[in-house]
């Protein structure tokens, strides 16, 4: 469901939103879609970020792990 809202943009902005706009799409579908698309790389940036805190953590566990594995490893 859509509700209506009402914000203030400066006049920069709305020329901008307006030069990125697809064909046929109105300012509040194209406001809309760039929020979409920002939240997406917001939720995207901070579930890499604890997926890098969570490799640092174990890093060295992982790593000596894969040494582990290479040391079998034979030229031939």
């Amino acid at each position: 469901m859509k509700l209506k809202t009402s914000i203030t943009l400066s006049e920069d902005l709305l020329k901008a939103i307006g030069r990125i706009a697809s064909k046929g799409e109105s300012r509040s579908e194209t406001i809309e879609r760039l929020l979409r698309d920002g939240l997406r790389a917001r939720a995207r940036q901070a579930a890499d970020q604890r997926d890098l805190v969570l490799l640092n953590r174990h890093a060295d566990r992982l790593n000596a792990e894969a040494d582990d594995v290479l040391g079998y490893q034979v030229d031939v």
